[in-house]
Order: structure tokens, then sequence, then C-alpha cells
């Protein structure tokens, strides 16, 4: 598959102009540092759809009017402008795009596989919850464990590749931008490496790094730390 190399424009503020709204222009809007938009950005880019879906990056400290009033009432990225209507909620969203759009498919027709990859994407809430709950705790990265051993197990199932279903799926996708934020938190701000001990989740981030779709998303670590800190941990 060709790379496309795309160059991240400022994202749009208070002071700048919509761009005009249902054209027929199939139009992503996200955030460049937000993980729910990272999940439809990877997908997009994996099928190869730059040309097809316009990326529209919003200042998430500084939205515009417009965005609210007349493209997504609630105000979140992502959504998907698209055949006249606007969709949202990420992990709606890279089905919908996996589906209705051209390029490789991103989840497998496998029934085992299929069902596998339902139950872990229906997992993702209580994953994320299970790390984020334990992060203030003194015992933070033993807390974490289980969370982390539970996806080190669930890297075995198959063993026809090194991601949850064996091959990059919609799976990966869902669990990227808070695997890739767990990764460096822990690392940078506990001193603790979530691999370590975790061959098959050491593998899973090696070949990941390997991927364009995903290396042209991947976020600032300075700006997961100092978030982190100041969100998560009320660090100034």
């Amino acid at each position: 598959m060709a790379t496309v190399q795309e160059v991240r424009t400022p994202p749009l503020t208070s002071t700048s102009e919509p761009p005009p709204l249902f054209d027929g222009t199939c139009r992503l809007y996200i955030s460049y540092t937000c993980p729910f938009a990272q999940r439809v950005w990877i997908t997009r880019n994996y099928k190869g759809l730059q040309d097809e879906i316009k990326l529209v990056p919003i200042d998430l400290q500084d939205r515009p009017a417009w965005y609210k009033e007349k493209v997504y009432p609630t105000n979140k990225v992502p959504s998907l402008e698209h055949n006249g209507k606007v969709l949202g909620e990420s992990l709606d969203l890279i089905k919908y795009v996996d589906s209705n759009f051209q390029g490789p498919s991103l989840f497998p027709t496998d029934s085992a596989k299929k069902e596998f990859g339902e139950q872990l994407i229906s997992d993702i809430g209580s994953f994320t919850t299970g790390v984020f709950s334990s992060v203030k705790a003194e015992d933070r990265v033993q807390k974490a464990s289980a969370s982390f051993d539970h996806l080190e197990n669930a890297l075995t199932k198959f063993d026809d590749g090194p991601f949850l279903l064996g091959q990059f799926s919609l799976v990966d996708v869902a669990y990227i931008p808070f695997l890739e934020r767990f990764q460096i938190v822990f690392s940078e701000v506990f001193n603790n490496d979530i691999t370590d001990g975790r061959p098959k989740l050491a593998a899973w981030f090696e070949e990941l790094n390997k991927i364009d779709a995903y290396k042209q998303t991947k976020p600032d670590p300075k700006h997961i730390v100092a978030h982190f800190k100041r969100v998560v941990l009320g660090q100034q």
C-alpha cells in the first residue's frame, strides 16, 4: 500500500470560517490530541482514504461556534460528515468507515475471530477504567497489571500475526490510542515499562510502529505527559 504523507494543518479555532458544509465533501472532524478521534483517523489512513475523507482538525480549547451549531450539536470529536448527515462516536465510526468505503477490510469474516473481536471491543471500557483507576494508588503498577495481563493473554489467542486477532484489525485500532498513552505515562511518569514480562504486548507495539497509517497520527509524548499530570494527577 502506497504511503500518503500528510501535512498537519493548523486546527480551526473560534475565529475560523467553516468549510463549505454539506457540499458533498466527506469530512472527518478531529482533534490531533483526542484518543477517540485518533481511532477514526487511523482507520481512514489505513484504508487509503486521504483523498476521499478530508481531515478537519478542531481546537478543542477554542472551538468554533459553527461546529456545534451547524455540524455536530454534541460539540465533540470525532464526527464524520458524509452523504448529507453527520455521524459520531468513535467505535461506531471506525466500523462505519470500514464498511462504507473502499480499501482493505479491517474486520475478519472468520466467525471465531469476529466473536472474539466483538468481545474485546465491548471490554475496552472496563480495560481503560481499570488502568485509570489504578494510577492514583501507591501500588499503581501492581493494580494495573491485571488489565495489561488480560491483553497479553488476549494476544495469545491467534498465532497468525502479532495483533489481537492475528492480523491488524479494528480491534487494535480501538485499543491503540489508550495503550500508546498508557505506555508513555507509565514510562515517563511512573518509570515502568508496561511491556516488561509481556512479550506479546512488546511485539504488538513493535509491529504497530511499522504501520504508517498509525505513525502519522501519533501525539507528542510531552503533551500526553503534561495533560496526564494536569488532568489526572491534578499537578500544574
